[in-house]
């Protein structure tokens, strides 16, 4: 009896095996179409000579153990080199250094605020 009881604990537990098995190759797949739609979705980023953006710049502080992250203010781009390298020129210091393509973003000047519009509200009456 004990043979028996032990043959279909093994049983179960191959069969349990199995799932584990067929989840992570199911959660696997769904990851690599993850993936592959923001792949999709990456645009690449066209910088053109005159052209200001902005660019990243992430610090670790070691004490508070906090990545100080922030986008510095505008730059000129001087230069647009090979495989996403791109020179840029600081316009307050006119020093010039090579930075990587993806720590860059366009800096739009003319940018407007959305236009504010006040609407009074009166109080509701209530009748009973």
């Amino acid at each position: 009896m004990r043979m028996d009881e032990a043959g279909e604990q093994r049983k179960l537990q191959l069969q349990e095996l199995e799932e584990i098995r067929n989840d992570a190759y199911e959660s696997s797949r769904i990851y690599k179409e993850k993936t592959a739609f923001h792949d999709r979705m990456i645009s690449m980023k066209d910088f053109s000579v005159g052209q200001k953006v902005l660019l990243f710049h992430s610090r670790l502080k070691l004490f508070p153990s906090k990545l100080r992250s922030r986008w510095v203010r505008p730059f000129i781009v001087t230069n647009v080199l090979p495989y996403g390298a791109v020179e840029i020129q600081s316009p307050t210091t006119a020093k010039r250094f090579k930075v990587n393509g993806h720590h860059l973003k366009p800096f739009y000047e003319g940018f407007q605020a959305y236009n504010m519009e006040d609407v009074s509200l009166e109080s509701p009456n209530y009748t009973e």
